[in-house]
């Protein structure tokens, strides 16, 4: 039988052990590399292996969830049904989706310029010539602006494309929670 004090025994042992480490890592300061290098040293020669981490997968969409969503959205009236789609062949973070300019979209090169990209920078995505066909035709004569834009002439905000999807998802019969990162999620694993 385990008695109070046993219990506490190994604790106390572990603090004092951390105690050692705080008053170790004083005396030595070490980078973060040097710290790194001395855990898996000290790990290899007490015959400690390194947890396992869990590679989680990401929520996606299947293909048969992708064309249910994309086809119902199109079938309503406005835009919605080319902003879902767009949404998907680029792959587009929300925030740089809501800032997608006309003069963004080159039709003839098949490919959309996303300009304020993670950490500032910019990259061209591929289109398929279906898609260019159907944002030339959505664009007309407009030469500034946002690509999708709200009944006032301002782009979307972001709250207002994740509303768009779960309400499209919903009225799709779509029982998983759909969100603009989903997407970007389904684009990746289907590439």
């Amino acid at each position: 039988m385990c008695t109070p004090s046993a219990k506490a025994k190994p604790a106390q042992s572990l603090r004092s052990i951390i105690n050692a480490t705080k008053k170790l890592r004083r005396q030595y300061p070490l980078t973060y590399d040097q710290t790194r290098y001395v855990a898996k040293e000290v790990r290899q020669a007490l015959a400690v292996e390194r947890p396992k981490t869990r590679k989680r997968v990401g929520a996606r969409l299947s293909r048969e969830e992708k064309a249910r969503l994309i086809t119902h959205a199109s079938r309503m009236k406005g835009e919605r049904g080319l902003l879902i789609k767009t949404g998907f062949h680029t792959g587009a973070r929300v925030s740089e989706f809501v800032n997608l300019k006309t003069a963004d979209v080159f039709f003839e090169e098949q490919m959309i310029l996303i300009a304020k990209a993670k950490g500032g920078k910019s990259r061209y995505v591929p289109i398929l010539p279906e898609l260019a066909q159907e944002l030339r035709t959505h664009v007309g004569q407009r030469t500034v602006g946002s690509l999708f834009e709200t009944n006032r002439a301002t782009r979307y905000s972001p709250r207002r494309i994740q509303q768009i999807l779960k309400e499209t998802a919903e009225q799709a019969e779509i029982t998983k929670r759909v969100y603009p990162h989903l997407l970007r999620h389904s684009v990746a694993t289907t590439l």
